[in-house]
């Protein structure tokens, strides 16, 4: 059956990981999109290991009569997934498609509150915020753009009224989580807590997990929360409305 629609269709870019809670958390968090946005079609396509692939995806769509699409990153950073990854992959896609690719998902003030939300839910209030120290553990990248806008928020996480907070990185660039939460340990913080920056389980979450060993709490993924699928409904606004988002409407 063929689809027409005054909107483009939603296109959720996921990395992918052998990893089935990766997977299983990109669904949920597409879930909560479609509850938010139920007039609009949202599909999910995975860079690799998992199905289906955004290449089938794409094609599938244009077969579906589909003429306008939002590719969305469901990333944190722009970094070379971002910037050679998804645009090499859009390339390739069916000739009938008209492709626009939105920003990816940070920053935004909204993965701020999904981060603390996940900070409430392991065990803290908001009393406790000018006591503790967070480490805002991320998944690393080599890109050096990837890594600045990270300790930018750091720095703006701060300012909130947390005791202090450190990056930290699972790869690519230093530090390690366990060293932000010895840091934050010598900086007199009466408790320490790792937040981790990053979408959905995986290989690298579990490494800031051993890496939060020796802190007092340890926060979930962002995974399907609330504020997380807002921000994607909102890259996905700017994108299909260019000249609206450029002129702030």
């Amino acid at each position: 059956m063929r689809t027409k629609s005054a909107r483009p269709v939603l296109v959720v870019i996921a990395h992918g990981s052998r990893d089935p809670r990766h997977a299983a958390t990109v669904h949920a968090l597409v879930r909560q999109v479609r509850a938010l946005r139920p007039e609009v079609r949202v599909e999910t396509g995975f860079l690799d290991f998992n199905i289906p692939s955004v290449q089938g995806v794409l094609e599938s769509l244009a077969a579906d009569g589909v003429r306008d699409v939002v590719a969305l990153p469901l990333l944190l950073t722009r970094a070379f997934h971002a910037k050679a990854d998804i645009p090499a992959v859009l390339r390739e896609a069916p000739s009938r498609l008209r492709i626009r690719q939105a920003e990816v998902l940070g920053p935004s003030p909204l993965l701020l509150t999904a981060l603390e939300r996940r900070l409430y839910e392991a065990g803290l209030s908001p009393a406790d915020k000018s006591s503790t120290g967070v480490v805002l553990a991320s998944a690393g990248s080599t890109d050096p753009e990837a890594i600045a806008v990270i300790a930018e928020i750091a720095r703006e996480w701060r300012h909130t009224g947390w005791c202090a907070v450190r990056p930290a990185f699972a790869s690519a660039a230093l530090p390690r989580t366990e060293d932000a939460v010895r840091e934050l340990r010598d900086l007199g913080c009466a408790r320490v807590a790792v937040a981790p920056y990053v979408l959905a389980p995986g290989f690298l979450p579990d490494r800031i997990a051993r890496g939060a060993a020796d802190a007092d709490v340890l926060a979930d993924v962002l995974g399907p929360a609330p504020e997380v699928a807002r921000v994607l409904l909102e890259r996905y606004d700017a994108a299909r409305t260019p000249a609206l988002a450029a002129l702030g409407a």
